[in-house]
């Protein structure tokens, strides 16, 4: 099997790149811009072509929120035309295709966790980019697996820029009224490898919206200081409210997602969100 990853310099596209060692049944064609421009059709079905892939695992996405409220064209070229030439090509090639979409297809005012199919209503450019992107490709019969807090040890995101504030700083001040559940990039890319070599034993394509992210609830603020805890600086963590930290793009209040079906779909087993932030942490403070 042989299985192309777009981003792989990304969180995600790292996490599935050193995954990769452990699953040496199937080959990975690892990609990033540098080796193909997924916003150009022709570029990706010569690629499809010649290499073959049994699935793609879109990785590959436009991730600045607030940037993308000013640059709502390259939002949209990457996160709604490049699913949209991968699943097209996907299903005309017989390639399955998993594409990562986000919890900021909502609107965040839920009181209970988001279930695939509650309405969507994204308050941003990024979140309405992200939103066109899963329409296309669940219209050829892909698998979009929405995930929320991504973080990684590599890469740039919020563990990390916390531990660096940790060092630099004596207190700072986290949102707590925000409230969703951090996802360690390495769990999802373990589900994603789960997901396609189970589709693949069983020879049953179960394409629609999944939502994944580790077990458990917190605040940015409850997350920011477990982490200080964890990596042991003396950095005071101040809870404040959104309105005290204005950004461009709104942010859902609310993004817990309901993890069910992806659970009992692909039988599954996500680890609570704070036994994954010490492994990851280990990983980042070893040295």
């Amino acid at each position: 099997m042989k299985i192309l990853v777009t981003g792989s310099n990304g969180q995600l596209g790292t996490e599935l790149k050193l995954l990769s060692k452990n699953h040496l049944n199937i080959e990975f064609i690892l990609t990033d811009i540098e080796e193909l421009d997924i916003t150009s059709e022709a570029q990706v079905s010569a690629f499809l072509l010649e290499h073959k892939p049994s699935w793609i695992i879109n990785c590959a996405a436009y991730t600045a929120v607030d940037k993308a409220e000013s640059e709502r064209a390259l939002a949209m070229k990457v996160n709604y035309e490049a699913p949209r030439i991968l699943s097209t090509l996907g299903q005309k090639m017989g390639i399955g295709v998993v594409h990562v979409s986000t919890d900021y297809v909502f609107d965040g005012k839920n009181c209970l966790p988001y279930k695939e199919f509650d309405g969507v209503n994204p308050q941003s450019s990024y979140g309405e980019s992200k939103l066109k992107g899963e329409v296309a490709v669940l219209s050829h019969k892909g698998i979009v697996i929405r995930t929320s807090w991504l973080y990684s040890a590599y890469g740039n995101n919020f563990v990390k820029t916390m531990i660096r504030l940790g060092k630099e700083k004596e207190s700072l001040g986290v949102v707590f009224d925000q409230i969703g559940t951090p996802t360690w990039a390495h769990d999802l890319a373990e589900a994603i490898i789960s997901i396609i070599t189970t589709t693949e034993k069983t020879n049953n394509h179960h394409s629609g919206i999944y939502h994944y992210s580790n077990e458990g609830v917190c605040s940015w603020y409850d997350f920011a200081v477990k982490i200080m805890q964890l990596s042991g600086s003396q950095c005071k963590v101040r809870p404040i409210e959104s309105v005290e930290y204005p950004v461009p793009a709104p942010r859902p209040a609310f993004s817990v997602l309901n993890k069910k079906k992806i659970k009992e779909t692909f039988k599954l087993e996500i680890p609570h969100w704070e036994e994954s932030l010490k492994k990851c942490l280990n990983l980042l403070l070893k040295d």
